[in-house]
C-alpha cells in the first residue's frame, strides 16, 4: 500500500500546518513526516494515516492507492 496523491495534495496543500494536522489525529509528527516521505512503512489500512485522513476531510478509502503488479 502507499498514500493516495489525494491524501498528500490534502496533507501538503491544507490550510492546516502539517504538524498540527499530526497532534490532531493523535500522531506523532516526526511519524507523520517520516509516513509521507516513505521512512516508515504502512500497515494494510494504517489507523495512523486513516486518522490523518479524516482530519484533512478524507474517507479512509480515499487515503490510500491499491499497489497494482505489472
Amino acid at each position: 500500500m502507499k498514500l493516495s496523491e489525494k491524501f498528500l495534495i490534502k496533507l501538503k496543500l491544507g490550510n492546516i500546518p502539517q504538524y498540527r494536522v499530526a497532534v490532531a489525529a493523535d500522531v506523532n509528527p516526526t511519524t507523520l513526516s517520516r509516513i509521507v516521505n516513505g521512512a516508515e512503512p504502512l500497515k494494510p489500512n494504517d489507523p495512523r494515516v486513516i486518522r490523518v485522513g479524516q482530519v484533512v476531510g478524507l474517507e479512509a478509502a480515499d487515503c490510500f492507492e491499491s499497489e497494482v503488479a505489472s
